[in-house]
């Protein structure tokens, strides 16, 4: 079985998972020796079912399906997916490669059944971990069964940030990747996986109305989210304008190889799921690959 990058994605955010899968098939040296997989959460009816509460932090909150981040529990998925066998790449939609993740797949796995990294501002493996990027040796994880881990979740035997936080698991069989394999909001020329984490500053998104679910703060503090949504209802511009760019000029180049069609781009915009002005941005960024091109430069 061939190593496999799944992206985990809704329909709110498929075009950016349609990027992504561009993203690492262009910056590989070798793109046949690794699959790509695109799994949704609509396709997932236990997760299209409102009327559930999760808990998460402590706090019980509904489980609402047409979050923008509904899909986060198919990261759980993937060794069933895999057949419990063979290695994965699981990454969110939003998670752009720059370098080539032929990298990750050649790696000594140290015998861990988990590589990832810690959350940004933190360093240790007994902190939060961030599991939007994971790369997993599936046989070693027969205890994750999605259903049966989906039911302990609806039924509260779990806390989705214990869940999420890899908290249930065996601190010894977690790896830790170098920042640069989850780079948050980072774009340097060491960056191998760039991730626009800051889902109000996600470049295709600029302008259109928030969507997501702010976290849960304590005491008074959990009237900020309120006040941002007030006085700020819209995503705002990514401040690095290269992130911006990168992404569109890998949208262009996908448009231009037919991986991704015009009427895609504007069926996502009709929807609101992208900004209305991607096709202008598209001809303006169409060519501004330079990081790519410098950490990740073709084999002869």
């Amino acid at each position: 079985m061939k190593p496999t990058v799944v992206i985990h994605t809704n329909d709110k955010q498929m075009l950016g998972a349609l990027v992504a899968a561009h993203s690492h098939r262009r910056n590989s040296r070798d793109p046949s020796a690794f699959d790509i997989k695109i799994i949704r959460a609509e396709d997932y009816p236990e997760l299209q079912q409102s009327g559930r509460t999760i808990f998460r932090g402590g706090h019980e909150r509904p489980w609402d399906p047409n979050d923008l981040q509904s899909f986060t529990p198919l990261r759980f998925s993937v060794p069933d997916l895999m057949g419990h066998q063979g290695l994965a790449l699981v990454t969110d939609p939003d998670i752009f490669a720059v370098g080539d993740v032929g990298e990750l797949f050649a790696r000594d796995l140290e015998g861990k059944a988990i590589w990832c990294r810690p959350r940004p501002g933190y360093e240790k493996i007994t902190d939060p971990l961030a599991t939007s990027v994971m790369l997993l040796d599936c046989a070693m994880l027969p205890h994750w069964r999605f259903e049966r881990n989906l039911a302990d979740l609806w039924s509260h035997k779990i806390d989705y940030l214990d869940w999420i936080n890899l908290k249930l698991e065996n601190l010894s069989t977690i790896g830790l990747l170098e920042r640069e394999w989850n780079d948050f909001d980072n774009l340097t020329p060491r960056t191998k996986l760039v991730h626009n984490t800051k889902r109000r500053t996600q470049p295709w998104k600029t302008g259109l109305p928030i969507d997501f679910t702010f976290k849960e703060r304590k005491g008074l503090l959990n009237l900020a989210p309120k006040l941002v949504r007030l006085l700020a209802p819209s995503y705002t511009r990514h401040p690095d304008r290269n992130q911006e760019a990168y992404f569109y000029a890998l949208l262009a180049e996908a448009m231009d190889l037919g991986s991704i069609t015009q009427e895609q781009v504007e069926k996502e915009a009709r929807l609101g799921h992208v900004r209305p002005d991607s096709p202008e941005l598209i001809e303006r960024y169409r060519g501004h690959l330079w990081p790519a091109e410098q950490a990740a430069p073709k084999a002869a």
